[in-house]
């Protein structure tokens, strides 16, 4: 599959050409020590070789430049490796893997290891340009900034606010990532997402609906301590290749079994102690299976369940339906392999199970990771170290951009959209309520009642392509997306890109925010009516970002901005002042000249992400985590000694209370065998106090030291004044208490901390102690079922696990039914699925114009079984046509293994810049496009979304393939 892309030959050392000068002839080991004295001994051996192999050693002179050493963070995967920048003048010249980081320990992957080109590449934006006559012509940031402004303010008196899309990133820190969810409220939009709604929505929906927080639990570190190890959909070896520096101590160190559960034989499953190959789209019945045995045999921590889980016994009713003999019809998995698996795992915890994307994006995700939440519950894993809910995330600040709330039913913080979560931002924003409502329309109900836009869910990023296509009368909202920002989003990484093309192409507006063109750029066949503005790479600003683990890590500015980009912050000021709103949305945020201040940014988060404990982490203790890096535990992540002794690396939230309390963050969530003024907790009581007569609060178990040693609910100030405990607050504090609602007022909502403070001083959560549950009654399903995908090969299992009505939700229609009862699959029968490589990330813009990455792959692939090859007369590498159900089809080589079963396709999603068999380097900007062209998978990928979140479905719809003739 790899050639060399460069004509030129790699540059060798003096020892090679030494070598090379012994003689051309092969030899083997013997005979080369024998050749070239090296048998002889060291020095003796060194001198045989050339005369320029051995230089006197000799002291180096000062060098003209002093090197400075800049700390990053990687700008990939969330494991949050850090890069040790080495500048000179000004100019990043070399960089090293930071060994001090007890995340990556001095590694790096292939990514990593290459990021510096990835700033300094050639093929990044220089300056603004916009589409004229299908030409690309220069021009100013002014005229940029002017044009867009006067196009967009046109579309908001004519369509409303609700017809500019604004579409953030994972990639942005956050500081910026917060400025987007603020800029979308000032704008007076819900209609700004990014790309966590096609990685992990339906994780966030899943977990933060069963015990309370929509996050990773644990940390790859905490692995360390786990007895074993169960991934489903999880590829870290390529996806997030430090981390299995973390997953291999544990199996090495502990002889952890470690069980890859996968459709496709992975780099990860080539370490595994067991294989567990299942039918894509199957995770639920898979999951029920292995619950099976456990039942069966009396497993599961009944003690723990009584103690800490609402609803198992519904689970349970669900599980006794999957026999292994159900089981292995549904998932092809033999009973006799889950129960080797279920044994394994009753027999070695604590335990973790590890889940990605190949878990979450299908149709139905949010079962699918609700469901490895119970399976967790039910061994008594969750809150343990070595156990949790390892959810390894796919950007470098992913999990950060999706607590700021960069997306389309939320504030920063996971508020909500009710009017209360409004009040709350706008004291935190110092700015009038009804300011920012007047700043939303407003449309008619199907009752006729007004229905203000400010509370409704926007569009997600997954559907906005139907924002454009859908007839207005089928939207919630008043009008049709006319505007769409890409800032910082690769569009081949949705599916359904014909429509998406077609969507482009109907826009009166398409703006591109990126250090790179990104396949935006060309995918439509649009003449003008585009903008690209050159964003600077997050090398050249700083600020925090947030790891897959929930630790805060401060970047460094590397170098100064490159060419003409700026930052994301000031390019947001920018915009927000042609707007007019710069004042109010900047009011207590210092602006150098055109650019925020970061710090002030952050103090500002500080002073209103209470809900996640997004409070304590001040700049300034951020920064001394990074500079004393080596003082924390390689394991625990623990400060031992030092300036930041006791601390948790990077603070992870929640961080309770103001940054004066110095809480030292949350290593492990859930667990109480430590007091919460250390970072224990229970799970959060968010879901009441009781349902159908239940109990829903924990019974018999708190964390340590706790002074309610109980279940309890959410703290209040009219639950302080109730314990008595009101008496330590302060007066300041109470004056802010009062302000925000006095008795009424909450530990959310509470900006002074004084609620949070005093719970946390009698030894309690601020958001109480509650059980998790395992059934949420708001869910179109309760209790997790397992449902074929809407492009499903099996019709004989409809009869039972049939998808969804058709039903409207996030503004838009959204077909399940009407799908799926068509059956496809005579004319497309194989399953086809996708995923990551080691060597690219994401759609893959910036990795594909890395020139020592791109020499890696250069082929984009489709896997095809043995098998399925033979049959239809395919050799390996030969080129192929992948159609889609719905279409589109791709033009790709084969690559015929067994890494895929029979009947199972595969295609990586990193690539794009070409379009069904047509190249489109021509349409890029001269001199920005990609070293590396490919198809992209999601051009023959169909439609399917969530029931809850409207997450594509990547996973499991079908295709057809065939020889290019």
């Amino acid at each position: 599959m790899l050639r060399k892309k460069t004509s030129g030959t790699a540059r060798r050392s003096s020892l090679a050409s030494a070598i090379e000068a012994i003689g051309a002839s092969a030899m083997d080991r013997r005979m080369f020590l024998r050749r070239s004295g090296l048998a002889a001994g060291g020095l003796a051996a060194a001198g045989a070789l050339t005369g320029t192999m051995v230089r006197k050693a000799e002291a180096a002179g000062p060098t003209r430049a002093r090197v400075d050493i800049k700390k990053s963070i990687c700008t990939h995967c969330s494991v949050g490796c850090t890069v040790l920048a080495e500048v000179q003048d000004g100019v990043w010249t070399g960089q090293e893997p930071g060994f001090d980081s007890p995340f990556n320990l001095g590694s790096h992957c292939a990514k990593g290891a290459a990021v510096r080109e990835h700033a300094h590449g050639e093929r990044r934006l220089k300056y603004p340009t916009k589409l004229v006559n299908g030409k690309w012509e220069r021009i100013s940031w002014e005229q940029a900034i002017d044009e867009i402004g006067d196009q967009m303010l046109k579309i908001r008196d004519e369509s409303g606010p609700d017809s500019v899309y604004w579409l953030g990133s994972a990639k942005h820190n956050n500081e910026q990532a917060y400025l987007v969810r603020k800029f979308a409220a000032f704008w007076g939009t819900n209609n700004v997402d990014h790309q966590a709604r096609i990685c992990h929505s339906t994780t966030v929906a899943g977990v933060a609906n069963t015990w309370g927080y929509g996050a990773m639990t644990n940390s790859y570190n905490d692995m360390h301590k786990s007895k074993a190890m169960l991934l489903i959909g999880s590829n870290p070896a390529e996806a997030h290749p430090v981390s299995l520096l973390h997953i291999l101590k544990a199996k090495e160190e502990n002889a952890a079994p470690l069980i890859v559960c996968d459709p496709r034989f992975t780099r990860t499953a080539a370490h595994a102690s067991e294989y567990v190959r299942f039918r894509p789209g199957t995770d639920v019945a898979l999951v029920w299976g292995i619950l099976w045995h456990i039942f069966q045999n009396g497993w599961e921590d009944k003690e723990y369940i009584r103690q800490r889980v609402w609803g198992m016994d519904q689970i349970r009713a669900e599980v006794a339906k999957w026999t292994p003999e159900e089981t292995e019809r549904v998932t092809g998995v033999p009973g006799s392999q889950l129960r080797r698996v279920a044994r394994t795992l009753a027999n070695n915890r604590p335990g973790t199970l590890v889940w990605c994307m190949g878990g979450t994006q299908h149709t139905n995700g949010n079962n699918n990771t609700r469901a490895y939440c119970a399976l967790q519950l039910a061994l008594g894993n969750i809150g343990m170290s070595g156990g949790g809910a390892n959810i390894f995330r796919g950007h470098d600040n992913v999990q950060g951009a999706t607590d700021f709330g960069v997306v389309a039913d939320s504030l920063p913080g996971y508020y909500g959209l009710a009017e209360g979560a409004w009040r709350h931002w706008a004291r935190v924003w110092d700015v009038d309520y009804d300011y920012l409502a007047g700043r939303f329309a407003t449309m008619k109900g199907a009752d006729g009642k007004d229905r203000p836009m400010m509370f409704e869910t926007g569009i997600p990023v997954s559907r906005w392509i139907d924002g454009v296509l859908e007839d207005k009368d089928n939207l919630v909202q008043p009008d049709n997306t006319r505007a769409m920002v890409f800032w910082g989003h690769a569009p081949n990484s949705q599916t359904r890109l014909p429509d998406m093309k077609r969507a482009m192409e109907k826009l009166d507006l398409l703006v591109i925010i990126d250090p790179f063109p990104t396949m935006s750029a060309v995918l439509s066949d649009r003449k003008d009516g585009v903008y690209l503005l050159p964003a600077t790479t997050q090398f050249e600003t700083y600020g925090s970002v947030t790891a897959s683990n929930r630790s805060l890590q401060w970047r460094e500015k590397v170098m100064e901005p490159l060419f003409e980009s700026k930052t994301d912050h000031t390019i947001a000021y920018l915009l927000a002042k042609k707007f007019g709103f710069a004042e109010g949305m900047f009011k207590n945020i210092e602006v150098n000249g055109e650019e925020p201040l970061i710090e002030d940014l952050t103090r500002e988060y500080n002073r209103g992400m209470w809900t996640i404990g997004y409070t304590g982490q001040s700049p300034e203790r951020l920064k001394l985590h990074m500079a004393n890096q080596h003082t924390f535990d390689r394991t625990t992540l623990r400060a031992n000694g030092g300036p930041a002794d006791g601390d948790y690396y990077g603070l992870p939230w929640p961080c309770w209370g103001t940054p004066e309390m110095k809480h030292p963050g949350s290593a492990v969530l859930y667990d109480t065998s430590i007091p919460v003024a250390e970072g224990g907790m229970g799970f959060r009581a968010r879901f009441g106090v009781e349902r159908n007569g239940d109990n829903l609060l924990a019974e018999g178990s708190w964390p340590v030291g706790s002074e309610i040693e109980d279940g309890y609910p959410e703290f209040t100030m009219a639950m302080l004044q109730k314990l008595g405990w009101d008496v330590d607050l302060t007066d300041e504090e109470r004056a802010e208490i009062e302000a925000a609602g006095g008795e009424n007022a909450n530990w959310k909502i509470d900006l002074s901390g004084g609620i949070q403070r005093v719970a946390i001083k009698h030894g309690c959560a601020p958001y109480g102690n509650a059980k998790a549950r395992t059934v949420v009654w708001t869910f179109p399903d309760p209790v997790p079922l397992h449902r074929e995908p809407l492009y499903t090969n099996r019709r004989d299992l409809l009869d039972k696990y049939a998808t969804y009505e058709d039903k409207t939700f996030w503004r838009v229609p959204t077909r399940y039914k009407s799908i799926q009862e068509n059956d496809y699959s005579q004319d497309f029968p194989i399953i086809l699925t996708s995923g990551r490589l080691v060597e690219y990330e994401g759609g893959g813009d910036e990795t594909r114009s890395n020139r020592w990455l791109a020499e890696l792959q250069q082929d984009m692939f489709v896997e095809i079984n043995p098998r399925d090859a033979n049959d239809l007369g395919i050799r390996d590498r030969e080129m192929v046509w992948v159609h889609g159900p719905e279409g589109g089809k791709v033009k790709v080589m084969a690559m015929v293994t067994e890494r895929v079963g029979v009947g199972v396709a595969f295609m990586p999603f990193h690539f794009g810049g070409h379009y069904q068999g047509e190249d489109l380097r021509s349409k890029y900007p001269v001199g920005s496009d990609p070293y590396v062209l490919g198809e992209a998978t999601n051009t023959a990928q169909t439609y399917g979304y969530d029931s809850v979140t409207q997450m594509q479905e990547t996973k499991a719809t079908l295709c057809r393939i065939e020889r290019v003739a």
